[in-house]
Formats: C-alpha cells, structure tokens, sequence
C-alpha cells in the first residue's frame, strides 16, 4: 500500500541513427599578422549644456526623491516603534494576569 510505484522507462519509437562520429582536425601555424593601428573614435552624439534651468529642474527632483524616501523610511521605523510598543504592552498585560492568577490559588 506505501510502496511507491516506479515509472517505466518508455522506449524509442521509430528508427534511432547512431551518433555521428567526429574526426580530428590539425591546426597549422599561420602568419602573424600585424595589429591594426588604433583610431581615435569621432563624437557619435553631442556633448549635453547644462542650463540653469535644467540644473534647478535637476537638483529639485533630487531633492524630492530624497524627501520622499526619507518619509518612507521614517514612517516604517515609526511602524516597527508601535508596534514594539503594543507587544511590550500586551507581554506587561499578561504576565499581571498570569500572577494575579497564581496569587488567589
């Protein structure tokens, strides 16, 4: 009843070709050749100017992604602060109970 039943293994239908043997091949030496000379790369796509409008666009949106991952983070420590609280609340709850009940026995 708890003996796993094993899967046979099926077997291959229609005509099965053998592997195809590989043969070795020689590497011969060739000629070395010579390094081309490097180029100096022309500018594929021009060099960006920084307005003082773009560099206040810029440093005001830096500036609400750091606020906006600061409240982020501050609100879920003031999460774990809570609810830390609430447990330390709930553990002082019941270990009075726990020795009022002990005191009336």
């Amino acid at each position: 009843m708890f003996r796993p039943k094993l899967p046979t293994m099926p077997q291959p239908t229609g005509t099965v070709t053998p592997p195809a043997v590989i043969e070795p091949t020689t590497i011969t030496p060739g000629t070395p050749t010579t390094a081309p000379v490097p180029v100096a790369p022309a500018q594929s796509r021009p060099v960006v100017q920084l307005t003082p409008g773009t560099v206040l666009a810029l440093v005001g949106g830096g500036t609400a992604v750091v606020l906006v991952v600061g409240a982020v983070l501050v609100s879920m420590l003031l999460a774990v602060a809570i609810t830390g609280a609430s447990v330390a609340v709930c553990a002082v709850v019941l270990r009075s109970l726990l020795t009022a009940d002990a005191k009336r026995r």
